[in-house]
């Protein structure tokens, strides 16, 4: 299953990386690409989108499913 959340912040590629990182660490995801010129990240996995939200928001950064 995909899912796309909007997360808000990314001003850089270290940005997306740790973004990418965070999602890569909730149980459920088998891939996650950010990309701060559409504000999203794009999530493979079967993950709820509270703990997509959390893991971002965690990270540092604004973070809605």
């Amino acid at each position: 299953m995909t899912q796309t959340i909007t997360v808000e912040g990314m001003s850089c590629e270290h940005c997306e990386q740790t973004v990418e990182e965070a999602l890569e660490n909730v149980d459920g995801v088998t891939a996650a690409t950010a990309d701060r010129e559409t504000d999203s990240a794009t999530i493979e996995g079967t993950a709820e989108p509270a703990a997509l939200v959390n893991a971002v928001s965690e990270a540092g950064y604004d973070a809605a499913a």
